[in-house]
């Protein structure tokens, strides 16, 4: 044994998963929150009152996502039915004893935190999809008997989530849920089906406007009205994309400057601390801005995806894509939504956004992800730094 490998072998186990993880990760998960803090402080005009709290959830996630990262994949594979059936009974629980806010029914208080089951779910279906696929023959993958299976995990948290009413959510879900059967590699012909259905579901829903059995709600018909002719009703349902639009052409390249946004500053941006943040952030740093955060979003998926790709373990791999593939619509449909390119639906701008649940939960999704990226199989001969 050489002196190198004499030393690195009396490295304690838990340094060496420390030395381990994925620092580029963390820094870039880093920079992006404190970007959220410089733009939750301007939003409230120099008060604290929104970026102290959201510093703390940070804090409280990067504990988080450090202590998930030091337990082993394979655990996390073993429970991860465990957690998707809990938060499948959280979702059932919000029916019964969720508070309610903004005319939706999708908290539970537990004293300390409001509690968003739903967006729990969007991680622990990933874990569920993964776990199943791992366990499943790639024989059996596409048969039409195991397809069901997923199709019904699914399905339950998308019904229950759209009952809130959650649209936005439950499109995740339902879109988050598709694209891990997809990189599982079941028959592309299934998802053809299921576009052609959602062509026909789009119309029902258009078509049962004003019926008895009328699909979804009426503020969110008002949304798609607003999506598609937001001039036709600018002081009203199209007041909130109206503004977001001119907050965003104002920014320019480079913004009018840290904490001069008129729009945020003066109230006439709505929600300008939860979904339509990005708005903020484009009207102060410019397109400059609004690039340098895609670009950081775009770095973290691309890091994920190399650890996926290197990872010999399938379901280490299979939730760390999922993982990514959530992560990336998340802050896509919120762009998208913000500037007038999707329906306003509600989606938070990842790590930005002001919100206790959202955050904690996507920090115990990148703790997964380090999960995965420490404990995953090593070639022979590779550093014994890392072998544990």
């Amino acid at each position: 044994m050489s002196y190198l490998e004499y030393n690195v072998a009396r490295v304690p186990a838990g340094l060496h998963k420390v030395l381990a993880l994925n620092w580029a990760l963390v820094l870039l998960v880093s920079a992006v929150s404190c970007i959220g803090f410089l733009v939750l402080y301007s939003v409230a005009g120099g008060d604290w009152r929104w970026a102290e709290p959201q510093m703390e959830r940070f804090v409280l996630g990067l504990a988080v996502m450090f202590t998930v990262a030091m337990v082993p994949i394979w655990f996390w594979r073993n429970v991860s039915a465990l957690m998707y059936g809990m938060t499948l009974l959280l979702l059932v629980a919000v029916e019964f004893i969720g508070s309610t806010g903004g005319g939706a029914q999708r908290w539970i208080d537990l004293g300390f935190i409001r509690l968003q089951p739903s967006e729990l779910m969007k991680v622990t279906l990933v874990m569920m999809l993964a776990a199943y696929y791992d366990w499943l023959p790639a024989s059996k993958v596409s048969r039409p008997q195991w397809v069901l299976v997923p199709v019904l995990l699914i399905i339950l948290p998308v019904f229950l989530v759209i009952k809130q009413p959650d649209l936005g959510t439950s499109i995740l879900l339902l879109t988050g849920g598709g694209a891990v059967m997809f990189l599982a590699g079941v028959h592309w012909a299934y998802f053809a089906t299921v576009i052609a259905s959602g062509v026909g579901l789009v119309t029902a829903v258009l078509k049962s406007r004003g019926t008895d059995w009328q699909l979804i709600q009426d503020y969110q018909y008002r949304r798609i009205d607003t999506f598609l002719d937001p001039e036709s009703d600018p002081l009203g349902a199209g007041y909130h994309i109206t503004q977001s639009k001119i907050a965003l052409g104002s920014g320019g390249w480079t913004g009018k400057g840290f904490m001069q946004g008129t729009q945020a500053r003066l109230n006439f941006l709505p929600e300008k601390h939860t979904d339509f943040i990005f708005t903020t952030l484009a009207e102060e740093f410019g397109l400059v801005g609004g690039l340098s955060l895609l670009a950081l979003y775009l770095l973290i998926i691309a890091f994920c995806v190399i650890s996926a790709l290197r990872n010999k373990d399938r379901y280490a791999s299979l939730v760390t894509l999922g993982i990514a593939v959530a992560f990336f619509l998340f802050f896509a449909v919120n762009m998208s939504m913000v500037m007038g390119m999707a329906p306003v639906v509600g989606v938070p701008l990842p790590l930005v956004s002001y919100g206790g649940s959202a955050m904690l939960v996507l920090m115990l999704a990148f703790g997964i992800v380090q999960s995965a990226h420490v404990h995953r199989p090593r070639a022979a001969g590779e550093g014994r730094l890392l072998r544990r």
